[in-house]
């Protein structure tokens, strides 16, 4: 039998939407054997491998250039799993952090706003008790950041991209930030990165990512949903 080849980038939001559309309510082993891809037992050593099957399902192109995933329409993908209640399991990765450059960066040059400006949010399931192969992929949402939530994500970049200029990103714990925080992003403690530290001098340390927390990203799922909920209740346009 005779596996179809992934997609070609969409050339269009509506193009990308029809694509999400066939996935929802289909299993990750289905979706990866007509990718040919092997859908391995679980995740422990396997990260990524949901986000890998979704870019690869739906045609992103950027690869692992620092652009948006499909870089024709500025879109970037994010899975998002959630669990039975409907609540994120997990902080939401957004990129990793240019350490020798951040603190010389504006907000407005930054792979945050670059990476956030236009999201496709890809609901799956991610409660443990599923076995992976079984798990599904959810409705898709286009989200861009409101003029509030914007200004949340600037003012956490400025506060951690501030300290980790002036050389104390060993004081950064994941408790910093109110939407946004700072984390290790290695494959294993092993990776380094150079950077310099408070006293000017050249020194090794993990790289970082910045993630979204939460309770960030369920307000996004919330509000759209009632959202999409106000405007199938409302009476049509002339009715009345």
């Amino acid at each position: 039998m005779l596996h179809p080849s992934p997609p070609s980038p969409p050339s269009s939001i509506e193009q990308l939407r029809a694509r999400v559309d066939a996935l929802a309510g289909r299993r990750f082993v289905d979706i990866a054997s007509e990718l040919n891809v092997v859908t391995p037992p679980d995740l422990r050593r396997h990260k990524g491998w949901v986000g890998n099957l979704m870019e690869l399902a739906l045609g992103a192109d950027a690869a692992s250039r620092d652009e948006p995933d499909f870089t024709q329409l500025g879109i970037e993908l994010k899975t998002l799993p959630i669990n039975r209640r409907g609540r994120p399991c997990e902080t939401t990765f957004v990129c990793t952090i240019p350490l020798h450059r951040v603190g010389e960066q504006e907000w407005a040059q930054s792979r945050v706003r670059c990476k956030l400006a236009h999201v496709l949010w890809l609901i799956i399931e991610g409660d443990r008790d599923i076995p992976l192969p079984q798990r599904r992929v959810g409705a898709g949402l286009f989200w861009r950041p409101s003029a509030a939530q914007e200004a949340a994500l600037k003012h956490d970049w400025e506060q951690l991209a501030g300290i980790i200029g002036r050389g104390d990103i060993e004081s950064i714990t994941a408790h910093l930030g109110e939407v946004m925080q700072v984390r290790p992003k290695a494959a294993n403690a092993a990776v380094r990165r150079r950077v310099i530290n408070v006293e000017g001098e050249l020194t090794e340390t993990m790289p970082r990512g910045f993630y979204l927390r939460t309770a960030f990203t369920e307000a996004i799922i919330r509000d759209h949903f009632i959202m999409t909920r106000a405007r199938a209740s409302a009476p049509p346009k002339g009715a009345g």
